[in-house]
């Protein structure tokens, strides 16, 4: 979900050409000018790029003399690599894989090719039928650079059958007491009424505690960028996480994130988890899971406002110092298509339809009874988050459970070490958020 400060002057704008017109959503296009050309694409090794690479014949046999080798990595080996190469010019990347949190900094620094005319002149690709809400997130003053390739939101995941056997309810938009009622009734010596991550990190523990910190009314910093993180709002939400946890939750929380849930709730072995969107459809193979069938989706707990989820998305991005920029903008643009959406289902299967990206997906007949149990409250989900506001207050920053300036990486992981601290009793909430509140102190300074 980076990087140090260094900034990277704006690169000479480049001349896209039919090539990127034409070679888009599957469609032949001309050989590039000048021969054969190589383009490398840097990418996080999760299962939906996997995907990408197994179809990228289609693209290279509809667009000869084009050829995508793809260098996939563990996500903080990529974040460090791509930052590299982009942040020092080195040009070693055709085509890079980034998140939500990346795109506008990057965007702003000049390190990114604006695709915003290349993708508004394409009536084929219909930008505007990328979701609302994340088309925002990866812009910056009206242009875009960068495309989804997936995204996501948060819901609340439950085991139906659990919750049938306690004569239980889950509400479409339960609150955060709500949830702990539900947890506390379903805690058993072997189960865990709710998982949650305890990991360290800033994109692993504090991505669904920020959203909590939200609800409750806190937030990272104010409209001055003054630092909220010992404040009474942002203090009783955490407090509220450790007992959560402490109470309700998995044993060694510390060493649980998002794969560590997910193994928990498919192997009934917890009631409940609050995470991403896009786990539910793993939750829903039958192949690798076994609660399939018998779980239900929420919207994200709330406490003080309507919606609480975060809004993530993997993203396609064109350095600025790639030296095949037309080549690379029609791969983007293929890769990210309606066309591609419709390759997936019919070749791999609707369930590994890449979600949260384009609207139309949601309107597939065979998406829609494929993914029924999820696809409808992610996208109604994604529709209703705020990363303008996703708060009480406003805020000086556009994203949701991440701070969009360089500094937040450091800042995150530092305040989530302490945290985690406290979760595993090591010392208290109040002592955590004391240290965390000097960290956040120092790095919001450099934006006043």
């Amino acid at each position: 979900m980076l990087t140090s400060s260094r900034s990277l002057a704006a690169g000479a704008g480049l001349v896209i050409t039919a090539l990127a017109l034409a070679g888009c959503a599957g469609a032949g296009g001309d050989q590039p000018a000048g021969g054969d050309v190589t383009l490398t694409l840097a990418t996080v090794n999760n299962p939906q790029m996997k995907d990408m690479e197994e179809l990228k014949g289609e693209f290279e046999k509809d667009n000869p003399g084009i050829t995508v080798n793809f260098v996939q990595m563990e996500e903080g080996d990529l974040r460090a690599a791509v930052t590299a190469d982009v942040a020092s010019g080195a040009g070693q990347y055709d085509i890079v894989t980034v998140g939500a949190y990346e795109v506008p900094q990057w965007g702003a620094q000049g390190w990114l090719t604006d695709l915003t005319d290349v993708l508004a002149d394409d009536a084929e690709y219909d930008v505007d039928d990328i979701l609302p809400p994340v088309r925002a997130a990866l812009s910056v003053d009206g242009r875009q650079y960068a495309v989804p390739f997936y995204g996501e939101s948060s819901i609340l995941m439950y085991n139906k059958e659990l919750f049938d056997e306690a004569g239980l309810e889950m509400p479409n938009e339960p609150t955060w007491q709500e949830v702990a009622e539900f947890a506390a009734a379903l805690k058993t010596d072997d189960r865990a009424g709710i998982c949650l991550r305890g990991k360290p990190g800033w994109g692993d523990l504090f991505a669904p505690l920020t959203t909590v910190v939200q609800t409750f009314g806190g937030n990272w910093y104010d409209s001055d960028w003054n630092a909220q993180v010992d404040s009474p709002e942002f203090t009783e939400a955490v407090q509220f996480y450790v007992d959560l946890l402490a109470e309700s939750g998995q044993a060694d929380p510390v060493s649980f994130s998002f794969t560590e849930c997910l193994n928990a709730l498919s192997s009934g072995k917890a009631a409940m988890w609050y995470d991403a969107s896009v786990a539910a459809s793993i939750l829903e193979d039958p192949s690798s899971s076994e609660v399939a069938g018998k779980m239900g989706y929420a919207h994200a707990p709330v406490y003080k406002t309507e919606e609480s989820g975060w809004l993530w998305s993997w993203n396609l991005a064109v350095p600025q110092t790639t030296k095949n920029a037309d080549a690379a903008i029609a791969f983007v643009k293929w890769a990210t298509s309606k066309e591609y959406h419709q390759l997936v289902g019919e070749t791999l299967g609707w369930t590994r339809v890449p979600p949260g990206a384009r609207t139309s997906t949601y309107e597939i007949p065979e998406y829609k009874e494929a993914a029924a149990a999820f696809a409808p409250i992610t996208l109604e989900v994604m529709n209703a988050v705020n990363p303008e506001q996703p708060g009480v207050d406003p805020q000086p920053w556009v994203g949701i459970q991440y701070v969009p300036i360089p500094e937040f990486q450091d800042v995150g992981n530092q305040v989530a070490q302490l945290v985690a601290d406290a979760i595993a009793g090591r010392s208290t909430v109040e002592d955590a958020l004391a240290a965390g509140q000097k960290i956040a102190q120092a790095a919001g300074e450099k934006q006043q």
